[in-house]
C-alpha cells in the first residue's frame, strides 16, 4: 500500500486552471521533491494534499484512505511552512509540543516526545528560550520538531529553507537529509531550488503550468531529461542548447562549421537533413587533447573562477556554450579555444515537441 497516493488532481479558479491531472504515487519513505518555478502549482498541490485547499477533481489518498473532504488535523499529516509559524510568547518547548498539548496528550508523554525531537535536532539546550532569541536556522529547527513529535504518516515542507541565508540553507538541508535517513520518513517537499532537489529527493517531479514534465530519480532527471525544459530547469550552469542538423552521420552545429559525429545511439533515430536540438551539460566540455577524433571551434568570451572549476562563456559561431573547465586552465577572453565531449554525454531534442530523441 502506497503512503500517498494522487489521483488525477485538478483545480481551477474560475477559468484559470492551476493543475491538470496529477497522479503520484509515493511508497513509505520516499521523499519527493515537487520543483518548479512560482506559478506551476507545486504549492497547490501541497495544500491540496494538506487540506488547506480543496481539489477541483481527482482523490488524495492517505495510507489508503480517501482524504478529501476530510479536515486538515484528521489527515495524519504534519506541515512545515515557509515562514516558521512559531508562538512568540511560547517557549520552545511549548512551541514544539504545542500540537500535542491540544490533542490532551498526556504531560509526561509529551515532554518525552518533545525532548526526544529536541535531541533528533540538536537544539535540547534552547528549550526554555522563546523564538526572538533564536537565530532563523534555531527557529526553522523548532518548526521542524514541532512537525516530527506528531509522528504522521506523511510530512509536507512548504520551501522551509527559503528564509535562510545561503551557508545555513545548507547546512539545515544537511540535517533533513540526516533525519530522513534516520527516521525513514515519508516526505512532499515543494521548492523552486535544483539543488535542494537533487540533494534531497529519493524522487523528484518537475512541474510546469500544473502538469508533471519528468518524474523521477535525481540521477533520472540530470542525466536523461524527457524534455527541453527539464534539462534547461536542472543544472547549474544550465545545459547548452545548440541548433543542428543531421547531415551524413554528422552533426553540423548551425552558424557555423563545426562538425561533430552523431552519436551512436541516436543513429536510425535522427534522420537526415532532421534540425535538432543539442544537448550537452557544461561540465561534460573538456579542452581538445589529441586523442580526440573532433572538437568544437569557439571563441571564448568571458572566464569566470568560481574555486573548484573555471567557468568559461564561449562562442561557437553565432551560438553561444558554457564549459565549465579545471580551475587552472590559463584562459583569456578573445582566446580561442577548441572543446570537444564524450559521445554519452550528448543529448538530442526535437525543437518542435521539446521531447528527448531516444
Amino acid at each position: 500500500m502506497s503512503a500517498l497516493e494522487i489521483r488525477n488532481i485538478h483545480k481551477s479558479y474560475g477559468d484559470v486552471v492551476t493543475l491538470k491531472g496529477i497522479d503520484i504515487a509515493l511508497e513509505s519513505g520516499e521523499f519527493l521533491v515537487l520543483l518548479g518555478p512560482s506559478g506551476c502549482g507545486k504549492s497547490t498541490l501541497l495544500n491540496i494534499i494538506a487540506g488547506l485547499a480543496e481539489a477541483s477533481g481527482g482523490d488524495i489518498l492517505i495510507a489508503g484512505k480517501s482524504v478529501i473532504g476530510v479536515h486538515p488535523k484528521d489527515r495524519d499529516i504534519a506541515m512545515v511552512f515557509q515562514s516558521y509559524a512559531l508562538y512568540p510568547n511560547l517557549t520552545v518547548h511549548r512551541n514544539i509540543g504545542f500540537g500535542l498539548e491540544m490533542r490532551k496528550v498526556p504531560a509526561d508523554v509529551r515532554d518525552k516526545a518533545v525532548l526526544d525531537a529536541a535531541k533528533l535536532l540538536k537544539i535540547e539546550n534552547l528549550l526554555d528560550r522563546k523564538p526572538g532569541q533564536l537565530s532563523g536556522g534555531q527557529r526553522q529547527r523548532v518548526a521542524i520538531g514541532r512537525a516530527l513529535v506528531r509522528k504522521p504518516e506523511v510530512f509536507l515542507f512548504d520551501e522551509p529553507l527559503s528564509n535562510l541565508d545561503a551557508k545555513l540553507r545548507m547546512e539545515t538541508r544537511t540535517e533533513l537529509k540526516r533525519l530522513h535517513q534516520m527516521l525513514k520518513t515519508t516526505v512532499v517537499y515543494v521548492t523552486h531550488d535544483q539543488i535542494e532537489a537533487m540533494t534531497l529527493a529519493t524522487r523528484i517531479a518537475v512541474m510546469r503550468d500544473g502538469r508533471i514534465e519528468q518524474l523521477g530519480t535525481p540521477e533520472e532527471i540530470y542525466d536523461r531529461p524527457a524534455t527541453l525544459y527539464v534539462a534547461g530547469f536542472v543544472g547549474a550552469p544550465p545545459m547548452n542548447m545548440l541548433n543542428v542538423t543531421v547531415r551524413g552521420g554528422t552533426l553540423v552545429i548551425a552558424g557555423s562549421d563545426a562538425v561533430v559525429p552523431l552519436p551512436s545511439r541516436f543513429r536510425g533515430l535522427a534522420q537526415d537533413g532532421q534540425r535538432l536540438i543539442l544537448g550537452i551539460r557544461p561540465e561534460a566540455l573538456n579542452l581538445f587533447r589529441d586523442e580526440v577524433s573532433f572538437s568544437l571551434p569557439s571563441r571564448a568570451e568571458v572566464a569566470e573562477l568560481t574555486g573548484p572549476e573555471l567557468v568559461v562563456t564561449a562562442m561557437i559561431g553565432e551560438q553561444r556554450l558554457m564549459a565549465c573547465l579545471p580551475p587552472r586552465s590559463s584562459i583569456s577572453s578573445g582566446e580561442d579555444l577548441a572543446l570537444f565531449f564524450d559521445e554519452d554525454a550528448a543529448h538530442l531534442f526535437d525543437p518542435e515537441s521539446g521531447k528527448a530523441i531516444g
